[in-house]
Order: structure tokens, then C-alpha cells, then sequence
């Protein structure tokens, strides 16, 4: 298969900028994989698809607010910078806007007093950099004087940033929300608990690769890029006790899924708990635990419309992708949802 075979027409207009008002009316396209039946709903009505005994595993990453403003010594020059991953105590691998005067050794300057030393130059134009600061952790400082790191393709300042958050955002660490976690509501949570099914979560911290474009013509040549994941014990348990009696694992978000398929087996045995993972999903792939998946709609020629079409089918997807454009669905990190079964 090449990228070709991933590309879809979208309008402009369709990639949402600002999320809905309610996080739980937004659309939802319910896409049944051994039909290719389509059906058109609401969020809200999420409950209609799930049955007792189904298990729903979210990813409770939280996003760090992690783009900062500030000077550099020196000469008073303005510089931007992204916190990517902490390699150790106060030191950051980063981007830095503009980057060629950002060498080893400048020291640059922001708000609440804090400074960041430039260490080393890294790949791909990153750099490590060591910050100071008086606070008790630097995330103090990041959400005093920090802002979301949003897509690239939003262009519009958000007004609240809880909402590049999902409600069970915990673990601090994501430079990208799981963006299909943001539909849900904590009333709509209890009602999916109300409903006999029960919630795990993992943790995978979305990386800024989540953006990057597969520059491969031939898929199987593209490299993923490593992100962070653990899975708790009692997430594990859950999901064998789900598959013993005969219910679905059902995944919130393509990061929960990568999770999901990077730590178990196929007798559910979890081989890898915590780590880092690369793991490329794409049509072939044989899903190990996940049984449906909770999704937004994804970019044209990504890794995430690769990994959906693994699951569902790469023609029901780019023929649902067809309706939801013809219908106006709103697409990406603010838009309206999809629910394969």
C-alpha cells in the first residue's frame, strides 16, 4: 500500500477551530465494519452501542501547557519555545522559534523569573535545554505563564484551555491531546457506568510526531516516532476478565489502542507494562485487544487513518470519510466523533 491510498479531499471550512460549547453534542458517525452500515448520531447516545460487560480504556495523559514566550540574554530577542519531554529533572528536549541563535550556552529569559540554559544542539533541530525557577516544580510555572500546544491547523487562540483536556486528564506529560476523550463528560461517564460497563485507563503521553506527515510513498518504509505508556494492574486485570466473559474491549482514542496493542499479546499476557513504544499500525495488522474503537477524524496520508482502516477496513473508512464530508461533519482535534464496531 502506498500513502496515496490514505488521501481524502477535505474542505478547508470542515477543520473545527473551536470546540462545541458542550463537549457531549457533538456528531458521532457509528461505523459497523462487517456491513459497512453507517449511522448518524449524537455523542450522547454513545450509551446506545456499549453492553454490560463491555470495558472502556481511556488514555488519562494530561497535556502540559507547554509553549512558553520569552527573551533571549543578551539582545532582548523574542523567542518561543515548545517543552517536548523531560529527559531529567528541569531539563527539556525542545523546539525553539527561531532557532539558529538558539546555541549552546544562551541563556534564555521568561516570566515568574525562570531562565533556560541551552545545553546541546539535538536531532532534527531540537535542543536540550536546563531550566531554573523558584517554584516547587516547573509545571507550577507552566501553568501560570504557559499556553496549549495546539495542532498546527488550528489557527485560533482557545479561550479555555480545560478544553484541550479531557475530564480525566491526570498524568502530566502530552505535548497533543487524546483528542477522542474530549467528547466525554463526567455525567456521561456515570452513565456509561450506569449502563453495566466498566472503565480502565492507560496512560500514553502524545508526542508532537502525532502531527508529523509519513514522507514515505511505501507505508512499511515509514518509522514511528516513540512515545511514553504504562498500563496500571488493574487495567490489566480488567481486560482479561472483559475478554473471559465475553465482552469488548472497547478503545477511547488511537493512543489508547497503540497502547493497548503494544503492552499484551495475543493470549493477553502483558509483555511490555511500561516503556516506550513505536509500534505502527496499519491494514494487516492483527488487534490483539481492541474490539472497537472511539475516534476523531484524522488527517489525509497519516499514521492514524492507516491504523483505523487496519481495524475497520481501509473501504469502509475512506467511504465513511465520503459521507461525513458530504454531511458537513466537523474533522480533527476539536471535531465530531466516529465509533467503529
Amino acid at each position: 500500500m502506498t500513502i496515496d491510498d490514505f488521501d481524502y479531499e477535505l474542505p478547508e471550512e470542515l477543520i473545527a477551530q473551536t470546540p462545541l460549547p458542550q463537549r457531549d453534542q457533538s456528531r458521532l458517525l457509528v461505523l459497523h465494519r462487517e456491513t459497512g452500515e453507517l449511522e448518524h448520531r449524537n455523542f450522547y447516545n454513545i450509551t446506545d452501542y456499549l453492553r454490560e460487560g463491555d470495558l472502556l480504556v481511556v488514555n488519562d495523559s494530561k497535556v502540559i501547557p507547554a509553549r512558553i514566550f520569552g527573551t533571549r540574554s543578551g539582545t532582548g530577542g523574542v523567542v518561543e519555545v515548545l517543552l517536548l519531554k523531560a529527559l531529567e529533572e528541569n531539563v527539556w528536549e525542545v523546539l525553539v522559534r527561531p532557532g539558529k541563535k538558539a546555541r549552546p550556552g544562551q541563556i534564555l529569559e521568561f516570566q515568574e523569573g525562570m531562565t533556560g540554559t541551552v545545553l546541546e544542539i539535538l536531532e532534527d533541530g531540537k535542543r536540550k535545554i536546563r531550566f531554573a525557577h523558584h517554584a516547587a516544580t516547573i509545571y507550577e510555572v507552566l501553568d501560570r505563564i504557559g499556553r496549549m500546544p495546539l495542532p498546527p491547523y488550528i489557527t485560533r487562540q482557545l479561550e479555555d484551555q480545560g478544553r484541550y483536556q479531557t475530564v480525566y486528564a491526570r498524568a502530566l506529560g502530552s505535548a497533543a491531546a487524546p483528542t477522542a476523550g474530549l467528547h466525554f463528560t463526567n455525567e456521561l461517564l456515570d452513565k456509561v457506568r450506569d449502563h453495566g460497563v466498566k472503565i480502565a485507563s492507560v496512560t500514553l503521553h502524545v508526542g508532537l510526531g502525532t502531527f508529523r506527515p509519513v514522507k514515505e510513498k511505501d507505508i512499511e518504509k515509514h518509522i514511528m516516532h516513540k512515545e511514553y505508556f504504562s498500563i496500571p494492574e488493574e487495567t490489566i486485570r480488567l481486560i482479561r476478565e472483559t475478554k473471559k466473559t465475553g465482552g469488548r474491549v472497547v478503545s477511547v482514542g488511537t493512543t489508547a489502542t497503540r497502547t493497548l496493542e503494544s503492552g499484551f499479546d495475543e493470549e493477553l499476557n502483558c509483555v511490555q507494562q511500561s516503556g516506550e513504544t513505536g509500534i505502527f499500525i496499519y491494514p494487516g495488522y492483527r488487534f490483539k485487544v481492541t474490539d472497537a474503537l472511539i475516534t476523531n477524524f484524522h488527517l489525509p496520508k497519516s499514521t492514524l487513518m492507516m491504523l483505523v482502516s487496519a481495524l475497520a477496513g481501509r473501504d469502509n473508512i475512506m467511504e465513511a470519510y465520503r459521507v461525513a464530508v458530504e454531511n458537513r461533519y466537523r474533522f480533527f482535534s476539536f471535531g465530531d466523533a466516529m465509533l467503529i464496531l
